[in-house]
């Protein structure tokens, strides 16, 4: 009896063990490409096709929006880490990753990329023409961007400009076409961007001098980086302005604008020359950010409509 009850037990064990393994295995791949990160990006995207609609935009485009959005973010990083798998080792900062731990093997990782190019590409076939046109030059960007830390210091506007991306690609997704609107809303999502990621930057000086990667901080220097970070979060602020200019917004967005701008402030108290400790919570603001404008720009058309 003993035997037989184990036996009949043995399926629903066996069942219940591969579920929690493809939850673990589920659990390590959003790890792998920081899947929360995509807060920074997704926003822009939609903000983009809500400014060019007007409006909340058909159901149909904000499918196939936020299917191509994830399918380039999850590619982008999911390369990145692969790329930067060695040097991600020898960082105390980053040697816990679950590439350089070895948790994801590199053929899995190899598989995320593909199967998720393949959803990027197919939703930019889906919105429309143009879209399917541009995408490559999407991935282009996605690409080099992981190689310019080798390259040059200027590394944080590159990934600055691949953000850039989101809103000129939402813009396009509605239209058709581009125009000025979404570039100055991308011209202000990557100063932004590389703002904050100069800030990370400076946690890796002592390591990226040794290992000769390019960075801000490395060649200028941590006081001279973070006065480029608040020089370019100044110009991140004035391209929001001109995008609420050119889009004629009203209350809300003004009101959004004041509440980026203080947090934006309030990010470059934390931290300074003599004092990184709170670097990481300097670069925890600005998930707030695109929250903030995503909400005004919606507040904005939803007040005006009614």
């Amino acid at each position: 009896m003993g035997n037989c009850s184990s036996f009949i037990q043995t399926p629903r064990t066996t069942r219940q063990h591969e579920q929690l393994q493809m939850i673990k295995a589920f659990t390590l791949f959003l790890s792998l490409v920081k899947f929360e990160h995509t807060i920074f990006a997704l926003p822009f995207a939609y903000l983009g096709g809500i400014l060019a609609y007007r409006g909340i935009f058909l159901l149909h485009t904000f499918v196939f929006l936020t299917l191509a959005m994830i399918g380039a973010r999850t590619a982008g990083m999911a390369l990145n880490r692969l790329l930067d798998r060695k040097i991600d080792a020898k960082n105390p900062r980053t040697a816990n990753r679950v590439l350089p731990k070895g948790l994801i093997s590199i053929w899995q990782v190899w598989l995320l990329v593909f199967t998720s190019l393949t959803l990027f590409f197919f939703s930019a076939y889906k919105l429309n023409g143009l879209c399917l046109i541009l995408s490559p030059i999407a991935l282009i960007l996605l690409v080099s961007y992981s190689y310019l830390k080798r390259l040059t210091c200027l590394t944080h506007f590159g990934i600055g400009l691949v953000l850039a991306c989101a809103p000129i690609g939402g813009w396009i997704a509605i239209k058709g076409s581009v125009a000025i609107l979404p570039i100055v809303l991308g011209v202000g999502v990557c100063f932004w961007v590389a703002g904050f990621d100069i800030i990370y930057a400076t946690q890796d000086l002592e390591f990226d001098q040794k290992e000769g990667i390019h960075s801000i901080p490395v060649s200028f220097g941590i006081k001279n980086a973070l006065v480029i970070s608040r020089i370019s979060h100044l110009i991140a602020i004035i391209s929001f302005i001109l995008t609420g200019i050119l889009g004629k917004m009203g209350l809300f967005y003004w009101a959004g604008i004041l509440g980026i701008s203080i947090l934006l402030i309030y990010e470059h108290s934390l931290i300074s020359e003599t004092d990184l400790s709170k670097a990481n919570k300097a670069f925890s603001v600005n998930s707030l950010i695109s929250i903030i404008l995503f909400i005004s720009v919606v507040a904005d058309f939803g007040y005006s409509n009614t």
